[in-house]
């Protein structure tokens, strides 16, 4: 009996985002989305402001090809503003994927407690800030101990022990 054939450090296992990779673009194409970064990346495309109050619903595409309209779903209070800003949401997608595939956004909206499954959440989670790492905080307060503007001080104090912090995750 042969044994199982290592592949490299995997010793035959796959990650997990290749196993899942081929069923969330099927998923994401069936609505529209062949650029599954859109639907997963939202906040970081159209800033943090226009995602708290939008989601992308939908992508179709016209019958001759030519740029395909993008569906927001939104309440009704911020439908007046995103109608404001379709334009430069439009430029912000088509940068994630590199031409302009989007044409036209066009703005749906719902109320908070609309669909089946209860309500509209358009909050996306807050990212999850890091303890501070006192030992960088004192080392970079002793590097700024000669500077007389307290705001720059302060400013070069917190920089100073991102910076610090920052390497030490990098050297592990």
């Amino acid at each position: 009996m042969r044994s199982p054939r290592h592949n490299g450090t995997t010793y035959g296992f796959s990650r997990a985002v290749t196993l899942m990779q081929s069923r969330i673009r099927k998923a994401s194409e069936g609505r529209g989305f062949s650029e599954s970064r859109l639907l997963t990346h939202w906040a970081e495309i159209v800033g943090e402001d226009t995602a708290k109050v939008s989601n992308p619903v939908d992508i179709k595409y016209s019958r001759g090809g030519m740029g395909a309209t993008l569906t927001l779903l939104t309440t009704g209070a911020s439908a007046p503003m995103l109608e404001m800003q379709k334009e430069q949401i439009r430029e912000k997608v088509n940068r994630c994927y590199g031409y302009n595939a989007i044409s036209r956004v066009r703005i749906t909206q719902s109320t908070p407690t609309g669909f089946a499954d209860g309500k509209v959440a358009f909050q996306h989670a807050p990212k999850a800030a890091k303890a501070p790492d006192r030992e960088a905080e004192g080392r970079a307060r002793e590097a700024t101990t000669g500077v007389e503007s307290e705001e720059l001080r302060q400013a070069l104090e917190r920089l100073g022990a991102n910076v610090i912090s920052k390497d030490k995750t990098h050297k592990r």
